[in-house]
């Protein structure tokens, strides 16, 4: 068993680590100023920018196929390439990617939809939370109705806590088509929907920098050459897009942990106390240790369940269980190192209290902590995976 990693896989994660230390890590005091000042940390020409200098590094497109000019890079190599990508509060992503599900395209919709928000001359966000349907998906009450007559699609409801959905040129929503079949039972379908065919947008203030934002449909007309796949796909569809955020949001819990340990450990050296570094303390000893500890053990999860999927084998497991871990192990973490700070941790001077808001995120969002359990233990109980089986 051969824990190193291959000389690609040290190559491409020295190259993003190259690129974030040349390109984003002298942004950072600038990013906490502005957010101090209730300011975007990056304004959409700035990230554009970046973006266009990561793809002379030669990142474009992560997990794009080739065949539409991204890398289409295996799953471990996207893991620890946003894993260095999480060491820097710069709120920087690649350019060159969309949405998984938006290859299920057509072709007319590919060339409206899918290649222009991979040249990033458009902006997606995808919608399926409901306020009364966010952990229980199959709980969705939004709904789109026929018109017998044109053949267009009636759509209305309310989204929420979505994901770039303040800026979103374009949303890929789920709504309910036939409340007979059921969520599960195919009926509900996604749909391609232009901002200019009438839905709203309204922002959601959060703990954390930025924010989600609510997307109201009052009898908003698609037309049927906007149904993304099949209808009677969109919970399906929903499932796919979820499902590839459970060992991303860990590959990024990774590189926040180990620059805010690396932060632990320098002032655990240079802070002084009673005449001597805090670090000689047993009790801020026992945080560094706990938290490299779990930092490693995250490591291993994320990795594996990245493994997983390059293998073909069915990652819904692994992936639950980094997610789970990989969460929870971040949030312990943060609040160690900013517990070693003391009093400047909380300041706003630093990133850790920016960190502690963020990280808490993690723990919610793309399946809640309770959902992965559900998962885990029913894989278990259901039979679907057995006890040390790898």
């Amino acid at each position: 068993m051969d824990f190193g990693l291959t000389d690609e896989q040290k190559a491409v994660k020295d190259t993003a680590r190259a690129f974030i230390t040349k390109e984003l890590v002298p942004l950072e005091q600038e990013v906490l100023r502005r957010e101090r000042a209730h300011r975007p940390g990056l304004e959409r020409r700035e990230l554009r920018e970046l973006q266009l200098k990561a793809k002379e590094f030669g990142f474009w497109g992560l997990a794009t196929p080739e065949e539409y000019g991204g890398m289409g890079l295996p799953a471990v190599l996207q893991s620890l390439i946003w894993q260095e990508l999480g060491r820097t509060w710069v709120p920087f992503r690649f350019g060159g990617e969309a949405d998984n599900i938006l290859f299920y395209a057509n072709e007319q919709q590919k060339a409206e939809y899918l290649l222009p928000t991979i040249a990033g001359d458009r902006i997606s966000c995808f919608a399926i939370t409901e306020p009364g349907a966010g952990s229980d998906a199959a709980n969705i009450k939004f709904s789109a109705r026929l018109d017998e007559v044109t053949g267009d699609w009636i759509l209305n409801g309310e989204k929420t806590f979505i994901t770039n959905g303040a800026d979103a040129d374009f949303v890929i929503v789920v709504a309910v088509t036939d409340k007979a079949k059921g969520v599960r039972g195919g009926g509900t379908t996604a749909f391609l929907v232009d901002r200019a065919m009438g839905w709203k947008s309204e922002f959601i203030q959060t703990m954390g920098e930025g924010g989600p934002a609510a997307l109201v449909f009052e009898d908003v007309r698609v037309p049927a050459r906007n149904i993304l796949g099949e209808i009677g796909q969109g919970f399906e569809l929903g499932m796919k897009w979820i499902g590839k955020g459970r060992y991303i949001i860990p590959s990024n819990a990774i590189g926040i942990a180990e620059r805010a340990l690396e932060m632990g450990v320098e002032y655990a050296n240079t802070r002084h106390t009673f005449g001597q570094p805090i670090g000689a303390n047993q009790a801020i000893q026992w945080m560094l240790a706990d938290s490299e500890v779990e930092l490693e053990a995250a490591r291993l999860l994320v990795l594996r369940a990245a493994w997983a999927i390059d293998q073909g084998l069915d990652p819904r497991h692994s992936s639950s269980m980094a997610k789970l871990y990989g969460a929870g192990m971040v949030n312990r973490v943060v609040d160690r190192v900013l517990q070693i700070h003391g009093g400047m941790g909380y300041t706003r001077e630093l990133p850790i209290e920016r960190w502690y808001r963020a990280v808490r995120l993690y723990r919610i969002f793309e399946g809640t902590d309770e959902m992965q359990k559900l998962i885990i233990s029913r894989d278990l109980l259901k039979g679907y995976t057995k006890v040390g089986k790898l």
